[in-house]
């Protein structure tokens, strides 16, 4: 059983490894943009335009779910396309607040300009924070690949020293670096989302092994159940979030002090009991028409993506 676990595990990065790679390859992309969404992408994207996510997020909303909503996107690297991003963000915080959507925001600080220049990206986020705030919205910082963590850090944490509390960050538990970081922001009383981490990272910086992932997400989502002031557990896994049940209830903790988040058109079934046992559940909902990076990591997140899209493809 254990040699079979081991197989199975190694076939599985294996195939991660494969699909992050064709990520990057034009000729593949092409492909994919060209027939994905009818062909299967659109179970994991909200449609490309922002009338097509809140239909989404309304449904969502019908079934007793919370949600956020993405602009997809991200590495933008000129000043002038940031300044685009920002007017749409706005415009998603706005169309939120009129619809009186149960929704909030995610966003990736590359695809604010953190490439370019850090104060860009910060004043550009600080701006829709304010904005969210004066909205009773709210706005949470993706964590993206590890040589911008620390930037990222830092930005949230000059948010919050600023007086801004509508913001929330993440940290992934695949690096190895990422209690630490916890301690760091605890004192924040910060909102953070854990997730295991979805960008292929070198073995120098983050855990090779999923067992080893796993093990970690426990040991930190116990100390955010504990000290931070609201926790987002994202994942999928039944087995990690029976034990963040367990423990909330061992520890008294309060469904009010966090949150379960899975990610649009995975388990849909598990996060509709969860939110029938009273629990809060908040389901990822990008949209846009860059979803081709995005809909790549979720396949490699999972071979079971893998299958269903490549089954969707051969019925077209």
């Amino acid at each position: 059983m254990a040699a079979r676990a081991e197989l199975t595990a190694g076939l599985n990065a294996g195939l991660r490894r494969g699909i992050l790679a064709a990520a990057d390859s034009g000729r593949i992309q092409r492909l994919v943009r060209r027939h994905g969404m009818r062909l299967g992408a659109a179970r994991f994207v909200a449609g490309e335009t922002l009338d097509e996510c809140v239909a989404v997020l309304r449904r969502l909303n019908e079934q007793g779910l919370y949600a956020n909503t993405t602009l997809l996107g991200e590495g933008v690297l000129e000043p002038i396309a940031t300044e685009r991003v920002v007017a749409a963000y706005r415009a998603i915080l706005e169309r939120i607040a009129v619809e009186q959507l149960e929704a909030n925001v995610a966003l990736k600080l590359t695809h604010l300009g953190l490439e370019l220049d850090e104060e860009l990206a910060y004043a550009n986020v600080r701006g829709l924070v304010e904005h969210a705030t004066e909205l009773g919205g709210f706005i949470r910082i993706d964590m993206e690949q590890s040589q911008f963590v620390d930037a990222t850090l830092r930005i949230y944490k000059r948010l919050r020293e600023d007086g801004l509390d509508a913001v929330g960050t993440v940290l992934q538990s695949y690096l190895y670096r990422t209690m630490t970081d916890l301690d760091a922001l605890l004192p924040l009383q910060p909102n953070l989302r854990l997730v295991k981490g979805a960008y292929l990272e070198p073995a120098r910086v983050a855990y090779p092994r999923k067992a080893d992932v796993d093990i970690a997400y426990v040991r930190l989502l116990e100390r955010m159940l504990l000290d931070a002031g609201h926790t987002a557990l994202a994942t999928h896994d039944s087995a990690l979030i029976q034990h963040a049940i367990r423990f909330a209830a061992d520890h008294s903790i309060g469904t009010d002090r966090f949150e379960f988040q899975m990610l649009y058109g995975v388990r849909p079934q598990l996060q509709l009991d969860l939110a029938r046992r009273g629990f809060k559940v908040l389901v990822a909902t990008p949209f846009g028409p860059e979803w081709y990076p995005y809909l790549m990591r979720r396949l490699g997140e999972r071979p079971a993506n893998l299958l269903f899209f490549v089954k969707s493809t051969l019925r077209g």
